[in-house]
């Protein structure tokens, strides 16, 4: 993020992790800018230059905004030389009674008509294909990058503030490049160009106008930073409101387990509420502003037509001179006018800027390396490995050494808050270590090509993330040229053959987050998707934890079958997983305590034996020497090792 955002206490309703932005809040920023004018300049220039940032995006459609700006250049100037026509009409053809004449010029200013709005057609055809691709490319990029960026920044980002900038932002930063930076440029050249004409024409009658626009010009400095701090508040505001959609949505089924509809409604309201008071405020500052904005024009033209009637009657200009004066005038009525609106655009841009650029700028501390393994063997090695979250005090994994040889599985065990989902995140990097390395083969992950490592270790997670595509689509992500026997096979592992009973089989579409699947069922998908990889290290985090008694059996046997050459990391609750493994590796308090057998654990670890107490009786079911005695069902577990 930028220092900017860090600095100012808006940004919390942005930052990681912030939820709404209280009134106190947007009063505190405030009163620290009034209490720092001196830096305003410099946080406007920044924040300008992250809109500036986005211009070469432009460069590819250049051609079709030189067209736009051409177009726009000529329209503006067809809409100045009318009144110098009209000018001429009257103190000509009229004042003479040509008719010849004011056919001429009549005819002439029409057609002057008719091409300024020829041009004005153009500009608007050829600039829409540039906008909208450059606002392609943004998104794209944008999207890219947070693809890119590791697990923690997601963590402590609202996914509803991560929407709100890749849609609404930049959606602002297109409307501005494409049409707010153009026409701010043009009417500040219509402006200027209107104001020496008129300063030529009758300077008393040009000095009324030019001094009418001092206030205009404060007026703008002073919304300049009401309205900025505002906009920044309605872009966070409007972020938490998609947040607070999206949780409830995806937690529909809890809400109306538990019946909290009416709670969940008066979070979402009081969060819309917000949105909407500060949206009235940013309203009413603009209405006043806008007001102001005309009446000053509309003043200065009852003076003007005051002093120019006593100038006419005194002969010291002509009425043609007057009538073009007064058209002139009125024709930049709206520029002068719509400089509101288009100073709103910049800086609701800048802010939308400054909200894309905190994602553009977020540290990737995921490192692409530039090695790969030609025929890996899967010998995984945990070398001091230590692992804190960016955030945190204090670190959850700590020296922590473990080497698993290939094709041996371990099962990981140990207390809630031990590390074990934590370690199995490193070995396909979603995070990295912070203290020693993970090897694969002797080489550092560090080393490997995302790409390259991500295809020898595959992962199948305890909360199975499905996407709204189809069973065929979600199956093949990690492998999307697997055959269709592949496919049957990895179904057939996971005892996820259900999906052949679905309205269109594999290609049933399963919906947002798979919530038409159950919980089980979802499991079994994701840890088909897993063992489709084919990978030479498979990393089961609990993977079969919502699985009923008969078919985790099922699924284990197949594993077994599964697991022979490949290495494998089992994050285990239940004794019945942790006979998948070969060993079994105890940690605590983020360190590797014990590793062993399951037997041999279970004679000798006290820890251990509580730790699986809800599936096997150790008091009961291991001899003094470790062999296993008791009941007939301690006897089968304990077998089915």
């Amino acid at each position: 993020m930028s220092s900017d955002t860090r600095a100012t206490p808006t940004i919390s309703a942005g930052a990681p992790g912030s939820g709404r932005i209280s009134t106190e809040v947007a009063t505190l920023y405030g009163d620290a800018l009034d209490r720092a004018p001196a830096l305003a300049p410099r946080r406007t220039a920044r924040r300008f230059g992250n809109l500036l940032r986005f211009l070469p995006y432009l460069r590819p459609y250049a051609t079709r905004f030189v067209l736009m700006v051409v177009f726009a250049v000529a329209s503006t100037v067809a809409g100045i030389v009318t009144p110098l026509v009209t000018q001429r009409v009257v103190d000509g053809p009229i004042r003479d009674s040509q008719h010849r004449g004011l056919y001429t010029l009549g005819a002439a200013a029409i057609a002057i008509g008719i091409v300024e709005a020829v041009f004005m057609f153009w500009r608007r055809w050829v600039v829409a294909r540039g906008t909208l691709g450059t606002e392609t490319g943004i998104r794209l990029d944008l999207y890219a990058k947070l693809q890119r960026l590791p697990l923690g920044f997601h963590t402590q980002w609202e996914s509803g503030q991560l929407l709100s900038r890749i849609m609404n932002d930049l959606s602002t930063v297109r409307r501005f490049l494409g049409f707010g930076l153009l026409f701010m440029i043009m009417n500040l050249l219509q402006i200027v160009i209107t104001t020496a004409l008129l300063l030529r024409m009758y300077w008393p009658l040009g000095l009324v106008v030019v001094v009418s626009a001092v206030p205009i010009v404060w007026l703008c400095l002073v919304n300049e930073r009401q309205y900025t701090r505002l906009s920044r508040t309605i872009q966070d505001q409007t972020g938490d409101v998609a947040s607070a959609v999206e949780e409830s949505v995806g937690g529909l089924r809890v809400i109306k387990a538990f019946g909290r509809r009416e709670h969940i409604f008066e979070g979402f309201d009081g969060r819309a509420t917000d949105l909407w008071r500060t949206s009235m405020a940013r309203v009413r500052l603009t209405s006043w502003f806008w007001t102001v904005l005309e009446a000053i024009p509309s003043l200065t033209l009852v003076v003007v037509l005051g002093f120019g009637a006593l100038a006419v009657g005194h002969q010291r200009i002509s009425l043609g001179t007057l009538v073009a004066f007064i058209t002139l005038m009125l024709s930049i009525v709206w520029p002068i006018a719509s400089l509101g609106f288009l100073l709103s655009m910049t800086q609701d841009s800048m802010t939308a800027a400054d909200r894309i650029s905190e994602i553009f700028d977020a540290t990737e501390t995921i490192r692409d390396g530039s090695l790969a393994l030609e025929h890996p063997e899967g010998r995984l090695t945990f070398s001091d490995v230590s692992f804190r979250f960016p955030d945190g005090d204090a670190d959850v994994l700590e020296h922590l050494n473990l080497e698993i040889e290939p094709g041996q599985t371990i099962a990981l065990v140990g207390g809630t808050g031990s590390g074990k989902t934590t370690l199995t995140a490193l070995v396909p990097r979603l995070a990295d270590v912070t203290g020693g390395a993970i090897r694969i083969d002797g080489v550092d992950i560090r080393d490997l090509r995302v790409a390259e490592l991500r295809s020898i270790v595959a992962t199948a997670f305890e909360d199975a993330t499905l996407f709204s595509m189809s069973v065929r689509e979600n199956l093949t992500l990690g492998r999307s040229d697997a055959t269709e026997a592949e496919i049957v096979q990895a179904l057939d592992v996971a005892q996820a053959g259900f999906v052949h009973d679905l309205p269109w089989g594999l290609d049933t579409r399963i919906g947002e987050q798979g919530m038409s699947l159950s919980g089980g069922q979802r499991q079994r998908l994701a840890l088909a998707r897993a063992v489709l990889v084919k990978p030479r290290i498979l990393v089961l985090d609990d993977t079969l934890s919502a699985l009923d008694m008969e078919t985790e059996a099922l699924v284990e046997a197949a594993l077994k079958r599964v697991l022979v050459g490949v290495t494998g990391i089992v994050v285990a609750h239940r004794a019945s997983t942790v006979l998948l493994a070969d060993k079994v590796a105890m940690l605590s308090e983020g360190r590797v305590s014990h590793v062993g057998t399951h037997a041999e654990l279970l004679a000798t670890v006290p820890e251990y034996r509580e730790l699986l107490s809800a599936d096997y009786d150790a008091e009961t079911g291991i001899t003094p020497n470790g062999d296993a005695r008791g009941s007939e069902d301690d006897e089968e577990v304990l077998d089915r090792g």
